[in-house]
């Protein structure tokens, strides 16, 4: 049977980031959340049943990964990507974040360059520089409706003492799927400076039709022996509560020095998190075909929506992520006007551009994984205060 895309599901009082904390982040609670990248749909059953089934067992003690585990992992690149990966290539961490801030910590000296390239994840920049790294923002370019990788000022960035570079891929909040050959040439520069590729991988599950991700570790074994790949199921099933992830490392002296760095900060696994990522990765095939098809269509309504009634507001075309980048230009607001026509006019919560980075001035980065009827109001919040413009 069909999974229901449209139920609207009450978050309150959960202590959602996202619903419960507005008046912290927004300044007032009587905006309608579309910002924190979870979804509003039910998580999988399959991943539910199974959380279920192990906390009625009453005992919640130190726990690790099985071999069902490992195989789920497994199974699920291959079938979702068409990576053949080797268990002893796994390492379990507690979300993708803390794994690339293990790399930084693994892989780089304080002083080291770390090359990021903005617009982009907000903690990107937090983890270089609270970690006394030197920051080297390679910002992405727009051309025309979409956008590519800077190449000229990337070699330069590389060459200015980087020692690693974190790649986005898909890119979060521009939503580029990089394709195989851009990637390749990334590699090639990167392998022939000394400079190792950390590419965090959360949204490579969130693939529209027209689209093709590529893991950069399967690439070949250049690139697979100078990168740490992440991943998690915690975009994808809407599980990012329950902190777990994995790293790919097909490098044995790469995956011993991550190891060592992990073991030294204390950092564990959470037991119920691996029972989701396992049931998630074993049985979420059709409910992410049937969430990916729901999503589509929320993107195509909000392009003819805008398009028709906002045409100050352009969706840039996104190949990947539920997280759409709005350029808002068009409406003729400066930066700080732009923040308070959405939250205060429309009443709208989104992610304000400046956040990820140089180049995300003017725009705003919108959540549609939620049922219509939420992405509607939104959108027809919005048009209101557009409209008194």
């Amino acid at each position: 049977m069909p999974y229901d895309f449209d139920q609207v599901l009450d978050r309150r009082n959960t202590n959602s980031e996202k619903w419960d904390y507005l008046e912290d982040y927004f300044g007032r609670a009587d905006v309608l959340p579309m910002w924190v990248a979870d979804m509003d749909f039910p998580s999988p059953p399959e991943v539910v049943e199974a959380i279920q089934r192990r906390a009625k067992h009453p005992s919640y003690g130190y726990t690790g990964p099985s071999q069902a585990y490992y195989d789920s992992v497994v199974g699920w690149m291959e079938r979702r990507h068409g990576w053949k990966v080797e268990p002893e290539w796994i390492v379990t961490t507690p979300g993708v974040v803390p794994g690339l801030a293990v790399a930084i910590l693994a892989f780089t000296q304080p002083g080291d360059g770390v090359v990021v390239q903005s617009p982009v994840y907000p903690p990107f920049f937090r983890i270089v520089e609270n970690n006394g790294r030197t920051l080297l923002n390679n910002e992405l370019k727009r051309v025309g409706d979409r956008y590519e990788m800077d190449w000229d000022d990337l070699e330069k960035k590389l060459d200015s003492g980087a020692k690693l570079l974190m790649l986005c891929s898909p890119a979060n909040p521009v939503g580029r799927v990089w394709s195989e050959e851009e990637l390749a040439r990334l590699s090639k520069m990167c392998s022939d400076r000394g400079v190792l590729i950390a590419s965090d991988e959360i949204h490579s599950d969130i693939i529209y039709s027209w689209a093709r991700h590529v893991p950069f570790g399967s690439l070949g074994s250049e690139a697979g022996g100078n990168s740490i790949t992440l991943v998690a199921p915690s975009k994808t099933f809407n599980i990012p509560g329950l902190a777990t992830s994995v790293a790919i490392i097909p490098n044995p002296e790469l995956k011993e020095r991550f190891n060592f760095v992990l073991q030294g900060l204390g950092l564990g696994v959470n037991l119920f998190g691996l029972t989701a990522l396992e049931a998630a990765y074993t049985y979420g095939d059709r409910w992410l075909y049937e969430a990916i098809c729901y999503v589509e269509k929320n993107l195509e309504y909000m392009v003819e929506f805008l398009d028709r009634h906002v045409p100050g507001i352009q969706v840039i075309p996104a190949e990947g992520n539920y997280v759409i980048w709005l350029d808002c230009h068009g409406l003729g607001l400066d930066p700080e006007r732009l923040h308070a026509f959405m939250v205060d006019d429309a009443r709208v919560g989104l992610n304000d551009g400046r956040f990820f980075g140089p180049g995300g001035e003017g725009y705003q980065r919108i959540n549609i994984a939620c049922p219509r009827s939420i992405l509607r109001e939104g959108l027809e919040r919005i048009a209101a205060a557009a409209a008194k413009l």
